[in-house]
């Protein structure tokens, strides 16, 4: 019996510190939270204004560019997938994961070749285990991105989609956008060519609806489409790797809460069990020492 009220105290022991450590996981990502809504943020404005610029350019003059044209016999498309460098988040990289294979089915199902790029460690190493193609990847900085993160993905992406030979005609983007503390959801969008009836603002306000003035454009459309486009391009891969990095922050908090919220539940279960063993330890040594006594009594009364 003592040896199983040890098992139960070890068990204990480590539960506890594994608790430990995933309360400290919760509030970390808890805080990391906040700074990532609050990058989101800043980075609206920037993005709603830029769209504006593209939309107004794109839709108030001639010129065919070929981030905007729309191959009609489209044959390869290009998937940039943004996952979690690190685990312990829930089903947020396999959320994403899953509708990236779902999108490759259905562009396939179109007849169309699916080269992937991928975003995080974890979507890399799904990919790499079970030996799917893997066009590139970039790793380090899923859970704080930089805009120039961003830029270095965009210009891979972009240089793949204008290449004459051996290029892309569309690129899609999956990644998971934060809804709330408890929702985030794994979406997709086409990024190239850009669709301009689809163009939208941080606010969900389509752009087309808005009132352009005039403008005239110097040196040309086509020359202020060549700068604005990259960097509208940027700003759209920008902004998933944020909204990415605020949701795998929510959700590593919501799994490290559930976690900690189990262990302690588990703590309880064990001490109950642990009181009952040294209870029932507690029990036989008072029956092995009333036995005892009754049979010194007993071989007293014999002697005499």
């Amino acid at each position: 019996m003592g040896a199983q009220l040890r098992v139960y105290k070890r068990r204990i022991r480590s539960v506890t510190a594994t608790k430990k450590i995933t309360k400290a996981m919760e509030m970390i990502s808890a805080a990391r939270i906040g700074k990532a809504q609050r990058a989101v943020a800043a980075s609206a404005p920037y993005a709603d204004e830029l769209t504006r610029a593209v939309t107004a350019v794109a839709t108030r003059s001639n010129a065919k560019h070929p981030l905007t044209t729309e191959n009609p016999n489209a044959e390869r498309a290009a998937v940039l997938l943004i996952t979690a460098d690190r685990g312990l988040a829930g089903g947020y990289s396999s959320n994403a994961i899953k509708a990236s294979l779902t999108l490759t089915e259905r562009l396939r199902g179109e007849g169309k070749d699916v080269v992937t790029y991928i975003v995080g460690r974890k979507g890399l190493s799904y990919y790499t285990f079970r030996n799917l193609a893997v066009g590139n990847s970039w790793t380090g900085f899923s859970d704080k991105p930089t805009y120039g993160d961003a830029k270095t993905v965009a210009a891979e992406l972009i240089e793949a989609f204008t290449a004459e030979d051996g290029g892309v005609d569309e690129l899609h983007v999956v990644s998971t956008e934060f809804v709330s503390m408890l929702t985030q959801d794994a979406v997709e969008a086409r990024l190239l060519p850009l669709k301009l009836d689809e163009v939208q603002l941080s606010d969900q306000t389509p752009a087309k609806s808005e009132i352009f003035p005039l403008y005239d454009f110097e040196p040309s459309a086509e020359g202020v489409l060549d700068a604005l486009l990259p960097r509208y391009v940027e700003s759209r891969i920008y902004n998933a790797l944020l909204q990415s990095a605020a949701s795998e922050h929510a959700a590593r908090r919501r799994a490290m809460k559930s976690a900690t919220d189990n262990a302690g539940e588990l703590i309880k279960s064990l001490t109950r069990l642990a009181n009952s063993a040294r209870q029932a330890e507690i029990t036989q040594e008072i029956s092995e020492i009333v036995g005892g006594a009754n049979a010194l009594a007993d071989a007293s009364r014999g002697s005499e």
